[in-house]
C-alpha cells in the first residue's frame, strides 16, 4: 500500500425517516445564498431593484440544475439517455456536468437580460461568473465528500483512498485540485473587480473566468477516471477536455476584445 491519506466520511449528515441532509446538497446550494449576499451590493451601487436580484437568483437556479443535468445526460451517457428518455428527471440518481452548467447559466442570465432593458448581459456575466467561480469551489467539495469525480492512482502524498467507493489504492484527489483552483479564480475576480471600482470594462471579467476555469479543467482532465459514456479511446482526449476548448478559445476572444477596448479608452 503506498502511503495515502483514507478517506471514509459519509456523504450523510443525518437522515430523518425518508428524508436525509447530506453535504453535496448543502455545498450544492450554499453559494447561491452567499452569491445573494455578495451581488446584493453591485444591485444596490447601482440603483438596481433587489426584486430583480431575487428573480436572478431563480434563474440562475433552474438554469444550473436544468444545464447540468442535461449537459451529463447528453454529453457522457446519450445512448442511455436518450433510449429512456423519463430518467433524466432522476436528478437524484447523480448526473451533473459542469460544462452543461456553464451553458444553462450563459442561457439563463440571456434571458434574463432579454426581458429587462435596464440589464445588459454583460453587466450581468461580469458579476455572475464570480458567484459561478464560488459554486465550483463548494460543489467540488461536495463530489469530494461523495467519493467521486477522483482521479488516476498516485504515489504523491497527498493521494487519497476513497473507501466508500471501494477503492484500494490512493488516487489524485481531483476535486479538491478543481476546488482549489476556482477558489483562485474567485479571489482573482473579486480583486479584479474591486481594483475596478465596481465597473471593470464590459465581458472582462466573464472572458477571465471562462479561459481560466476551463482551462484548470482541461489540465485537470489528465488525471481525472474517465467519466463513462463517450469518454473513452476512441476520442483524442477526454470529453472534459474536449468541451473545455470551445470555452477557452471564446474566453481568450473576448479577453482581447475588451483589453483592445480598454487600451483605446486608457
Amino acid at each position: 500500500m503506498l502511503a495515502a491519506i483514507t478517506w471514509s466520511v459519509s456523504p450523510e449528515i443525518f437522515d430523518i425517516w425518508i428524508f436525509s441532509v447530506r453535504w453535496y446538497g448543502i455545498l450544492f446550494a450554499l453559494p447561491f445564498l452567499i452569491g445573494y449576499y455578495l451581488v446584493a451590493p453591485m444591485f444596490n451601487g447601482e440603483g438596481r431593484k433587489r426584486e430583480d436580484l431575487d428573480t436572478l437568483v431563480l434563474y440562475m437556479i433552474v438554469a444550473t440544475v436544468v444545464g447540468a443535468r442535461l449537459g451529463h445526460c447528453l454529453f457522457y451517457e446519450p445512448t442511455r439517455y436518450l433510449a429512456d428518455p423519463i430518467s433524466i428527471l432522476r436528478i437524484w440518481e447523480g448526473g451533473l456536468a459542469s460544462h452543461g452548467a456553464a451553458i444553462g447559466i450563459v442561457i439563463g442570465m440571456w434571458l434574463f437580460a432579454r426581458k429587462r432593458a435596464a440589464y445588459s448581459f454583460w453587466w450581468l456575466a461580469d458579476r455572475i461568473v464570480m458567484v459561478v467561480a464560488l459554486a465550483g469551489v463548494t460543489i467540488r467539495l461536495g463530489n469530494f465528500f461523495n467519493s467521486e469525480i477522483y482521479g488516476t492512482v498516485t504515489d504523491l502524498p497527498w493521494g487519497v483512498v476513497f473507501t466508500l467507493a471501494n477503492e484500494k489504492l490512493p488516487r489524485h484527489p481531483t476535486q479538491l485540485y478543481e476546488s482549489l483552483a476556482y477558489g483562485l479564480i474567485f479571489i482573482f475576480l473579486w480583486l479584479r473587480h474591486k481594483r475596478f471600482d465596481g465597473k471593470p470594462p464590459a465581458s472582462s471579467q466573464f472572458a477571465i473566468f471562462l479561459t481560466l476555469t476551463f482551462l484548470a479543467r482541461f489540465l485537470i482532465e489528465f488525471v481525472k477516471l474517465e467519466q463513462g459514456g463517450l469518454d473513452d479511446a476512441t476520442l483524442p482526449l477526454r470529453m472534459g477536455q474536449l468541451l473545455s476548448i470551445p470555452f477557452i478559445l471564446l474566453g481568450l476572444y473576448l479577453w482581447r476584445r475588451s483589453s483592445s477596448r480598454e487600451l483605446k479608452t486608457s
